[in-house]
């Protein structure tokens, strides 16, 4: 997502470099597809995705749909090299779902109690901070890896502990397990959950950093000039991997801090804590070779790796244990996905819509678009189904109160 930058701050351009001097020559690295009925366009982009010279394998997941360059719900593994648009505009957009100490009857009998706690301990949207900042240690970090983490530190401050727009969320609702689960046994708890990025800053760094590689890769064709990689060896390649590491460590700290501030507002801690990014790069050893793994809207599914899965503000998020699976290179979604683009949502449905819809389903919505509206999204269930060889569903999430943008 775009963010509006500050009329005082100056924005860095990507330094001048010699055209890069390599040919365009594509291949076709193996890709795997999990899921019904894909979008087509979503398809194409990881074809395309895999004709890159240092492309090794991909998968595309259940819930995809077309993104810029990557589709989102794409997973490729490069050889020697990162992606900025293989990761995404949101670093390190992440969910994080705190089990809480505190019964969970609250959803119904304190739900104006409940309501306003997030309404009085969250910021939403672009432009969003707190005032006065917030304190954590993520700030204490080195923030010159990079010239715009260096430039951008001070946004980073002021956005610390907020959430952004669009499908972005932190909600209050009711986890039920049917096995233990780390120190829980079965059973229903109260559960908080929260969907989030790395804000301005990241998106700061995405844009720099995607032009830049694509300043150094003149040779590639318009259907993937958007996936311009950077050499892992290169010093462009090594600033963006340290500023993408530190988007990760700052958007776990917005996370952390929101969980914190709600749960002492309500007068309580968690007691069990999952979370994990779905907009990242990691290296992995993926057969026999160590590759630079993306991720772009797509869960880590290691073996014994747990992860959150969410559905939309009325269905279920899934507590899921990863299964390892080679074909999708353990990943799964990171979502139901969408089926309607958000203006094809804003066109065909309404405010009243929205509300109806989310009324019938017994949940408390705090500010929401209707382009977020649930029928513009997948069947959650199916896209699980999709991946019984993927991931083990571990616990369960029904949202009772909904605050976004």
């Amino acid at each position: 997502m775009g963010r509006r930058r500050r009329a005082s701050q100056k924005a860095v351009k990507p330094r001048p470099r010699k055209a890069g001097s390599q040919s365009w020559a594509p291949h076709a690295a193996p890709w795997s597809a999990v899921g019904r009925d894909l979008d087509p366009e979503a398809v194409a982009q990881m074809e395309a995705a895999c004709t890159l010279p240092v492309a090794v394998t991909g998968a595309l997941l259940p819930d995809a749909h077309v993104g810029y360059g990557l589709p989102i719900g794409g997973v490729l593994a490069v050889r020697g090299a990162v992606i900025p648009y293989g990761v995404g505009m949101d670093i390190a957009c992440r969910m994080r779902l705190s089990v809480l100490d505190y019964p969970v009857a609250a959803v119904e009998r304190e739900q104006e109690r409940l309501a306003g706690i997030l309404l009085q301990n969250t910021r939403f949207g672009v432009g969003a901070h707190m005032d006065p900042p917030l304190a954590h240690p993520v700030m204490d970090r080195d923030w010159g890896v990079s010239p715009v983490t260096r430039q951008h530190k001070d946004l980073a401050w002021r956005q610390l502990g907020t959430s952004g727009a669009g499908n972005h969320f932190v909600e209050w609702g009711v986890v039920e397990l049917a096995d233990p689960l780390g120190p829980l046994a079965p059973g229903r708890y109260l559960g908080l959950l929260s969907h989030s990025g790395s804000r301005g800053v990241g998106g700061e760094v995405a844009r720099f950093y995607s032009a830049l590689a694509r300043s150094l890769h003149p040779e590639l064709p318009g259907h993937v000039a958007q996936l311009a990689w950077l050499d892992l060896m290169s010093e462009e390649g090594q600033e963006y991997w340290a500023a993408m590491e530190l988007m990760g460590c700052y958007s776990a700290a917005n996370h952390e801090l929101i969980h914190q501030r709600v749960a002492a507002a309500l007068g309580t801690q968690a007691v069990f804590v999952v979370e994990n990014h779905h907009n990242f790069a990691w290296m992995e050893d993926v057969g026999a070779e160590r590759l630079v793994v993306h991720r772009k809207g797509a869960t880590p599914a290691r073996s014994g790796v747990l992860g959150v899965i969410p559905g939309t503000m009325i269905h279920p998020a899934y507590v899921v244990e990863g299964l390892g699976a080679r074909q999708t290179v353990c990943s799964a979604s990171h979502g139901a996905g969408r089926c309607l683009g958000r203006k094809e949502a804003l066109r065909r449905f309404s405010r009243r819509q929205l509300d109806d819809v989310v009324r019938r389903a017994g949940v408390l919505l705090l500010g929401g678009g209707v382009d977020e509206i649930p029928l513009a999204y997948k069947d959650i269930r199916e896209v699980m189904a999709a991946q019984r060889d993927v991931v083990r569903i571990r616990a369960m999430f029904f949202p009772r109160i909904v605050r976004m943008a």
